[in-house]
């Protein structure tokens, strides 16, 4: 079998406001699948500065993409 150029493979959950969030800026951007605008996004946050270090204790679901309309707390 081919050697994978990326063989590494990563999975994550998003909510359904989460996924409209990428679906919406991916065809805005017209990339071609949604790994590579996961990917485009990655890139650019982690060439960006001025983020946060994460808390002790944070939990995953206290780092939301969109803010979250159920609860009212901004994500």
């Amino acid at each position: 079998m081919a050697e994978l150029e990326r063989p590494e493979r990563l999975q994550i959950m998003l909510s359904a406001s989460e996924l409209e969030a990428l679906e919406n800026w991916r065809f805005d951007k017209r990339m071609p699948s949604r790994a590579a605008a996961v990917r485009e996004l990655l890139r650019r946050g982690l060439a960006s500065d001025g983020f946060l270090v994460a808390e002790t204790g944070a939990k995953s679901q206290d780092f939301g993409v969109v803010n979250s309309s159920e609860d009212g707390k901004a994500s």
